[in-house]
């Protein structure tokens, strides 16, 4: 069972962060460019585009509710950094690859600016994944490398942070 203050940091957690990046930001850029070339023009489930977005917004969206609940149920905490997992998560997607949430935000982020077809909300995707590449390996997980010293660099060693092993990591201690 989830205390009271693990779900005000969820909650929290879910409108700051995927929240802004998958909903607040992309509104903002349909909204300032809706009068422009460059407004959004929504495809239909006639068109093959609706459906490969379809398809990038569920896996997304599964990935993003996955690793939330193993950060709630097994981490003790969010992936937020005021209420960070207690313990280092190394199961479910995490098996296979070192940022699924960011992966998840990713493939949402995909889709929204297919299905817009709104090149604005294509380039937000790009600055996005951009700057998740640049802030993990310079902040992120030096952090992390502090918080869960040789648990957290064998897992590094073992589990690419972008694209995912196809066989599930198994650490020694059965994680």
């Amino acid at each position: 069972m989830i205390s009271a203050p693990w779900y005000k940091s969820l909650i929290t957690a879910l409108i700051l962060l995927p929240g802004n990046a998958l909903v607040f930001i992309p509104a903002l850029i349909v909204w300032v460019t809706r009068e422009t070339p460059f407004a959004a023009q929504t495809a239909g489930p006639s068109r093959v585009i609706f459906w490969v977005a379809a398809a990038a917004a569920a896996k997304g969206f599964i990935l993003m509710a996955w690793t939330m609940r193993d950060f709630l149920a097994h981490g003790k905490g969010t992936p937020a950094p005021w209420a960070p997992p207690q313990r280092l998560v190394v199961r479910g997607p995490y098996r296979h690859v070192r940022n699924p949430m960011i992966s998840g935000v990713i493939l949402a982020l995909l889709a929204e600016s297919l299905i817009l077809r709104s090149l604005p909300v294509g380039l937000w995707l790009a600055v996005f994944a951009a700057a998740n590449m640049i802030y993990l390996p310079l902040r992120e997980e030096p952090g992390l490398e502090k918080r869960f010293g040789d648990a957290y660099r064998q897992y590094k060693a073992n589990v690419p942070r972008w694209f995912p092993r196809m066989s599930a990591w198994r650490p020694p201690d059965g994680g």
